[in-house]
Protein backbone atom coordinates (compact mmCIF):
# COMPACT_ATOMS: atom_id res chain seq x y z
CA UNK A 1 0.00 0.00 0.00
CA UNK A 2 1.46 3.51 -0.91
CA UNK A 3 -0.96 6.30 -0.08
CA UNK A 4 -0.71 9.86 1.58
CA UNK A 5 -2.42 10.51 4.18
CA UNK A 6 -4.22 14.15 3.90
CA UNK A 7 -1.08 15.59 2.70
CA UNK A 8 0.46 15.23 6.29
CA UNK A 9 2.52 12.05 5.20
CA UNK A 10 3.33 9.77 2.38
CA UNK A 11 3.56 5.96 3.21
CA UNK A 12 4.14 2.42 1.93
CA UNK A 13 3.39 -0.51 4.30
CA UNK A 14 2.77 -3.47 2.31
CA UNK A 15 1.33 -6.47 4.50
CA UNK A 16 3.96 -8.92 3.94
CA UNK A 17 7.08 -7.31 4.07
CA UNK A 18 10.14 -9.09 2.99
CA UNK A 19 12.65 -7.36 5.32
CA UNK A 20 11.82 -6.64 9.17
CA UNK A 21 13.12 -3.02 8.39
CA UNK A 22 10.97 0.12 8.48
CA UNK A 23 12.47 3.64 8.02
CA UNK A 24 11.19 6.79 9.01
CA UNK A 25 11.93 10.35 8.03
CA UNK A 26 9.57 12.71 10.52
CA UNK A 27 11.42 15.99 9.51
CA UNK A 28 12.27 16.70 5.62
CA UNK A 29 8.69 17.96 4.68
CA UNK A 30 8.31 21.25 4.06
CA UNK A 31 4.88 21.60 3.10
CA UNK A 32 2.62 24.42 5.38
CA UNK A 33 -0.37 24.21 2.97
CA UNK A 34 -3.75 24.90 5.57
CA UNK A 35 -1.42 26.40 8.25
CA UNK A 36 0.18 29.30 7.04
CA UNK A 37 -2.15 31.60 8.73
CA UNK A 38 -0.47 30.33 11.87
CA UNK A 39 3.19 30.68 10.92
CA UNK A 40 4.54 34.11 10.90
CA UNK A 41 5.36 35.40 6.91
CA UNK A 42 9.11 35.76 8.07
CA UNK A 43 9.55 32.37 8.79
CA UNK A 44 12.11 30.17 6.53
CA UNK A 45 10.67 26.37 7.16
CA UNK A 46 13.86 25.47 5.45
CA UNK A 47 16.05 26.50 8.02
CA UNK A 48 14.98 23.58 10.45
CA UNK A 49 14.05 20.88 8.13
CA UNK A 50 15.95 18.06 7.69
CA UNK A 51 16.29 18.76 4.06
CA UNK A 52 16.71 16.10 1.35
CA UNK A 53 16.85 13.18 4.08
CA UNK A 54 14.03 11.38 2.53
CA UNK A 55 15.90 11.30 -0.68
CA UNK A 56 18.68 10.06 0.79
CA UNK A 57 17.07 7.37 2.02
CA UNK A 58 15.29 7.22 -1.54
CA UNK A 59 11.70 7.29 -0.32
CA UNK A 60 9.08 5.96 -2.68
CA UNK A 61 11.82 5.09 -5.31
CA UNK A 62 12.86 1.72 -6.70
CA UNK A 63 15.61 1.04 -5.01
CA UNK A 64 14.74 2.85 -1.52
CA UNK A 65 13.04 1.28 1.48
CA UNK A 66 10.07 -1.30 1.14
CA UNK A 67 8.31 0.11 4.03
CA UNK A 68 8.72 3.34 4.99
CA UNK A 69 6.60 6.44 6.38
CA UNK A 70 7.64 10.14 5.67
CA UNK A 71 6.40 13.51 6.79
CA UNK A 72 5.36 16.18 3.51
CA UNK A 73 4.45 19.06 6.38
CA UNK A 74 6.92 20.91 7.91
CA UNK A 75 7.66 20.23 11.61
CA UNK A 76 6.73 24.10 12.02
CA UNK A 77 3.36 22.95 11.77
CA UNK A 78 3.77 19.83 14.36
CA UNK A 79 7.04 18.37 15.32
CA UNK A 80 5.96 14.08 14.51
CA UNK A 81 8.93 13.46 16.87
CA UNK A 82 7.36 14.90 20.22
CA UNK A 83 5.20 13.91 22.63
CA UNK A 84 1.60 16.01 21.71
CA UNK A 85 1.42 16.89 25.15
CA UNK A 86 5.04 18.87 24.68
CA UNK A 87 3.82 22.43 24.30
CA UNK A 88 4.93 25.48 25.99
CA UNK A 89 1.65 27.90 27.67
CA UNK A 90 2.34 30.30 24.78
CA UNK A 91 1.79 28.06 21.93
CA UNK A 92 -1.10 26.55 23.23
CA UNK A 93 -2.71 28.53 25.90
CA UNK A 94 -5.96 26.48 26.66
CA UNK A 95 -3.69 23.05 26.97
CA UNK A 96 -4.58 21.86 30.61
CA UNK A 97 -0.71 20.60 31.29
CA UNK A 98 1.84 22.47 28.79
CA UNK A 99 5.11 21.52 30.22
CA UNK A 100 7.75 22.69 27.24
CA UNK A 101 9.85 25.39 28.30
CA UNK A 102 12.57 26.06 25.18
CA UNK A 103 9.23 26.69 22.73
CA UNK A 104 10.23 23.95 20.45
CA UNK A 105 8.34 20.69 21.22
CA UNK A 106 5.24 19.22 19.67
CA UNK A 107 4.50 22.99 18.38
CA UNK A 108 7.80 25.02 17.78
CA UNK A 109 6.50 28.80 18.99
CA UNK A 110 10.64 30.03 17.93
CA UNK A 111 13.22 28.55 15.87
CA UNK A 112 16.33 27.07 17.17
CA UNK A 113 17.68 30.44 16.45
CA UNK A 114 14.88 32.03 18.80
CA UNK A 115 12.97 33.93 15.68
CA UNK A 116 9.41 33.66 16.13
CA UNK A 117 7.08 31.07 14.49
CA UNK A 118 3.78 31.45 15.24
CA UNK A 119 2.09 35.05 14.00
CA UNK A 120 -0.70 33.71 17.06
CA UNK A 121 -1.18 30.90 19.56
CA UNK A 122 -3.06 27.58 18.56
CA UNK A 123 -6.20 27.09 20.26
CA UNK A 124 -7.28 23.81 22.00
CA UNK A 125 -9.20 22.89 18.85
CA UNK A 126 -6.44 23.56 16.65
CA UNK A 127 -3.88 21.82 18.38
CA UNK A 128 -6.13 18.73 18.58
CA UNK A 129 -6.15 18.46 14.94
CA UNK A 130 -2.57 18.63 14.40
CA UNK A 131 -2.42 15.67 17.01
CA UNK A 132 -4.97 13.77 14.97
CA UNK A 133 -1.66 14.09 12.28
CA UNK A 134 0.92 12.41 15.21
CA UNK A 135 -1.50 9.77 15.87
CA UNK A 136 -1.75 8.50 12.11
CA UNK A 137 1.59 9.05 11.38
CA UNK A 138 2.62 6.65 15.05
CA UNK A 139 -0.21 4.28 14.08
CA UNK A 140 1.59 3.56 10.64
CA UNK A 141 4.35 3.30 12.12
CA UNK A 142 3.33 0.88 14.53
CA UNK A 143 1.21 -1.44 12.67
CA UNK A 144 4.07 -1.92 9.90
CA UNK A 145 6.61 -3.05 13.06
CA UNK A 146 4.09 -5.17 14.08
CA UNK A 147 3.55 -6.93 10.68
CA UNK A 148 7.62 -7.26 10.38
CA UNK A 149 7.52 -8.44 13.87
CA UNK A 150 4.93 -10.67 13.39
CA UNK A 151 6.44 -12.05 10.02
CA UNK A 152 10.17 -12.60 10.98
CA UNK A 153 10.06 -12.52 14.94
CA UNK A 154 11.64 -8.70 15.17
CA UNK A 155 11.28 -5.36 13.93
CA UNK A 156 13.68 -2.42 12.74
CA UNK A 157 13.27 0.77 12.69
CA UNK A 158 15.39 3.19 11.43
CA UNK A 159 14.41 7.18 11.71
CA UNK A 160 16.21 9.13 9.53
CA UNK A 161 17.41 12.91 10.60
CA UNK A 162 20.09 15.42 9.52
CA UNK A 163 22.07 18.16 11.62
CA UNK A 164 23.73 21.52 11.62
CA UNK A 165 26.94 20.85 11.01
CA UNK A 166 27.16 23.54 14.16
CA UNK A 167 25.21 23.15 17.55
CA UNK A 168 22.99 26.81 17.04
CA UNK A 169 22.15 29.18 19.74
CA UNK A 170 18.99 26.93 21.21
CA UNK A 171 20.96 23.92 20.76
CA UNK A 172 22.38 22.34 23.89
CA UNK A 173 26.05 22.52 22.09
CA UNK A 174 26.24 25.94 20.96
CA UNK A 175 28.53 26.69 18.15
CA UNK A 176 30.22 23.26 18.56
CA UNK A 177 31.40 20.99 15.88
CA UNK A 178 29.25 17.92 15.41
CA UNK A 179 30.58 14.10 14.37
CA UNK A 180 29.97 13.12 11.00
CA UNK A 181 26.79 10.75 11.76
CA UNK A 182 25.15 10.32 15.23
CA UNK A 183 23.20 7.23 15.68
CA UNK A 184 20.84 7.66 18.89
CA UNK A 185 19.53 4.76 21.08
CA UNK A 186 18.38 6.46 24.26
CA UNK A 187 21.50 5.34 25.90
CA UNK A 188 20.95 1.59 24.94
CA UNK A 189 17.40 1.48 25.18
CA UNK A 190 15.80 1.71 22.37
CA UNK A 191 17.63 -1.17 20.37
CA UNK A 192 20.13 -4.40 20.43
CA UNK A 193 23.28 -2.57 20.96
CA UNK A 194 24.64 -4.93 18.06
CA UNK A 195 22.43 -2.81 15.71
CA UNK A 196 24.21 0.42 17.23
CA UNK A 197 27.36 -1.14 16.57
CA UNK A 198 26.48 -2.22 12.77
CA UNK A 199 25.23 0.94 12.08
CA UNK A 200 28.54 2.84 13.98
CA UNK A 201 30.60 0.38 12.06
CA UNK A 202 29.06 1.26 8.49
CA UNK A 203 29.81 4.51 8.61
CA UNK A 204 33.41 4.34 10.56
CA UNK A 205 34.65 1.80 7.56
CA UNK A 206 33.59 4.90 5.29
CA UNK A 207 36.06 6.95 7.06
CA UNK A 208 32.98 9.27 8.69
CA UNK A 209 33.24 9.93 12.53
CA UNK A 210 30.64 8.18 14.50
CA UNK A 211 29.70 9.71 17.88
CA UNK A 212 26.77 7.72 19.08
CA UNK A 213 24.36 9.71 21.32
CA UNK A 214 26.13 12.91 21.41
CA UNK A 215 24.24 15.22 21.19
CA UNK A 216 21.44 13.63 19.85
CA UNK A 217 20.09 10.17 21.90
CA UNK A 218 17.01 9.75 20.01
CA UNK A 219 13.52 11.27 20.19
CA UNK A 220 9.87 10.46 21.00
CA UNK A 221 9.76 8.02 17.87
CA UNK A 222 12.65 6.14 19.17
CA UNK A 223 11.53 5.97 22.74
CA UNK A 224 7.91 5.39 22.07
CA UNK A 225 8.26 2.46 18.96
CA UNK A 226 12.01 0.79 20.52
CA UNK A 227 11.11 -1.78 22.71
CA UNK A 228 14.22 -4.37 22.54
CA UNK A 229 12.53 -6.90 25.13
CA UNK A 230 9.74 -6.97 22.66
CA UNK A 231 11.53 -7.41 19.86
CA UNK A 232 10.83 -4.11 18.09
CA UNK A 233 14.54 -2.05 18.19
CA UNK A 234 14.51 1.44 17.22
CA UNK A 235 18.18 3.66 15.89
CA UNK A 236 17.55 7.07 15.13
CA UNK A 237 20.70 8.32 12.76
CA UNK A 238 21.39 12.18 12.53
CA UNK A 239 23.90 12.94 9.14
CA UNK A 240 26.03 16.23 9.56
CA UNK A 241 23.94 18.38 6.70
CA UNK A 242 27.39 19.90 5.47
CA UNK A 243 27.97 16.46 4.16
CA UNK A 244 25.26 16.72 1.36
CA UNK A 245 24.24 19.91 0.64
CA UNK A 246 25.06 23.55 1.16
CA UNK A 247 23.31 25.11 4.40
CA UNK A 248 23.44 28.12 3.59
CA UNK A 249 21.31 28.23 0.03
CA UNK A 250 19.40 24.96 1.00
CA UNK A 251 20.78 22.81 -1.96
CA UNK A 252 22.60 19.45 -2.71
CA UNK A 253 26.29 19.62 -3.24
CA UNK A 254 28.21 16.86 -4.95
CA UNK A 255 30.04 14.77 -4.54
CA UNK A 256 28.60 14.62 -1.30
CA UNK A 257 25.09 13.73 -1.71
CA UNK A 258 25.42 10.99 -4.20
CA UNK A 259 27.98 9.54 -1.69
CA UNK A 260 25.81 9.91 1.21
CA UNK A 261 22.88 8.30 -0.51
CA UNK A 262 25.45 5.29 -1.88
CA UNK A 263 26.12 4.88 1.59
CA UNK A 264 22.69 5.01 3.44
CA UNK A 265 21.42 2.28 0.27
CA UNK A 266 24.43 0.13 1.18
CA UNK A 267 23.48 0.48 5.10
CA UNK A 268 19.30 -0.15 4.51
CA UNK A 269 20.62 -3.41 2.63
CA UNK A 270 22.71 -4.74 5.57
CA UNK A 271 19.79 -3.84 8.01
CA UNK A 272 17.59 -6.15 5.84
CA UNK A 273 19.32 -8.92 6.62
CA UNK A 274 20.96 -8.53 9.77
CA UNK A 275 19.48 -10.61 12.44
CA UNK A 276 18.68 -9.06 16.14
Amino acid sequence: MLGIVEGAFTARTPGEPSTPLVVSVPHAGVSTAGYEETLTPELEVRSDADLFVDRLYGIGEADGPEVFVAAQLSRFVCDLNRDPDDVCPGAVPEHPAARNVDGRGFIWAVTTTGAPAMSRPLSLREWRGRTAIHTAYHDTIRRALARARARFGYAILVDGHSMPSRGRAGHRDPGHPRAAVVPGDRDGKSCSPALTALVSRHFTTHGLEVRPNDPYKGGYITAHHGRPADGIHAIQIELRRDLYMDEERFVTVEPGASRMRGLITELLTALGTFRV
